[in-house]
């Protein structure tokens, strides 16, 4: 199965302080994916540099980093010298990344927190990223 790079956008999903999630708050980041929707960590490992991510929430400014794989597990890391910044997902090893699917990430709070995937496009290599 190849992988190929998409661009996902994931919103916050249902949470006590945003009963309806929030367009306003959430993430867009590419990541190699097979046709099925789990991310490839062989294809990452070749592909890491184009892997970013950028962290969008309402009154502060963007976050930009890189999406990381440690161990089974993986992660946003916004500055690769710290680790107190990392926000890892739960289980995402195991999760398909398709619109319509939720995810859970432990945000820079300590809290986690579900996300709705919004928008999954496949990434050519004429286009640009």
């Amino acid at each position: 199965m190849k992988a190929e790079l998409t661009r996902i956008r994931m919103e916050l999903a249902r949470t006590v302080g945003c009963p309806n999630g929030s367009r306003l708050h959430g993430y867009e980041f590419v990541a190699p994916l097979t046709s099925d929707g789990h991310i490839d960590a062989a294809a990452w490992r070749s592909q890491k540099e184009k892997c970013r991510v950028r962290r969008f929430w309402k009154g502060e400014p963007d976050e930009l980093g890189a999406l990381r794989h440690v161990g089974h597990g993986w992660r946003f890391d916004y500055d690769r010298h710290e680790t107190n910044d990392d926000e890892p997902f739960f289980k995402l090893d195991r999760h398909r990344l398709m619109t319509g699917a939720y995810v859970s990430v432990t945000e820079h709070d300590g809290i986690q927190r579900p996300f709705r995937i919004v928008e999954t496009i496949p990434i050519h290599e004429t286009d640009a990223a």
